[in-house]
């Protein structure tokens, strides 16, 4: 290929990596926690995720379901921070072109993958944040309490499931995203990958 690489910047990786890394890590505690049953006696401590790892004590008492849900908002909480931060330096810093050896339509499709992801990524924490604020319980990120809870179901379960399907919907994309790395890796065998890369 004759393509010069023309990599992102150092923070616009990190942060890409970092979030990448966070939105997995919801993924999967989110599901996690929805199987939890919701009439579990409260526990003094937690085995974090049931692994052996890691045993955490509790102030006092509590529900593994509750555990786990505060810990989904807090994460989700700094995740959305950081895309926050994460957009303002994509619109105050340029990324490099594409390789000219990538088609018309793989370019297109990159680009509106990328603007859908942006889109997603916030709709997913605005959601959640939204059906925390109309619940009783409130938004509480590591034990701050941020916002208090206005307790009104039929909103709460209106932004419950728009937070679910926005979420599957950006599970979706985060997929095609991998594969297309995959692909651009395994098939084209061209040097996209390298934009990203720290080294």
């Amino acid at each position: 290929m004759n393509d010069t690489i023309q990599r992102y910047n150092k923070v616009t990786i990190i942060l890409h990596l970092v979030v990448g890394a966070l939105i997995v890590v919801l993924f999967g505690l989110g599901w996690f926690m929805t199987e939890l049953p919701k009439d579990a006696p409260k526990v003094p401590s937690v085995d974090l995720f049931n692994l052996g790892f890691y045993s955490l004590q509790f102030a006092e008492p509590m529900t593994l379901r509750s555990f786990y849900f505060n810990l989904h908002k807090s994460i989700g909480i700094t995740v959305f921070a950081l895309i926050l931060l994460r957009l303002y330096w994509r619109l105050t810093h340029l990324p490099p072109e594409f390789l000219t050896s990538m088609q018309a339509w793989e370019k297109k499709l990159a680009e509106l993958t990328h603007k859908a992801l942006y889109l997603l990524m916030l709709a997913v924490p605005v959601t959640g944040l939204a059906m925390a604020a109309y619940s009783k319980y409130g938004v509480v990120w590591f034990g701050v309490h941020l916002l208090a809870g206005h307790d009104d179901k039929g909103l709460r379960d209106l932004f419950e499931g728009a937070h679910e399907v926005v979420g599957l919907v950006l599970c979706g994309l985060v997929a095609l995203h991998v594969l297309a790395a995959i692909k651009h890796k395994v098939v084209d065998k061209d040097n996209v990958l390298q934009r990203m890369s720290l080294r």
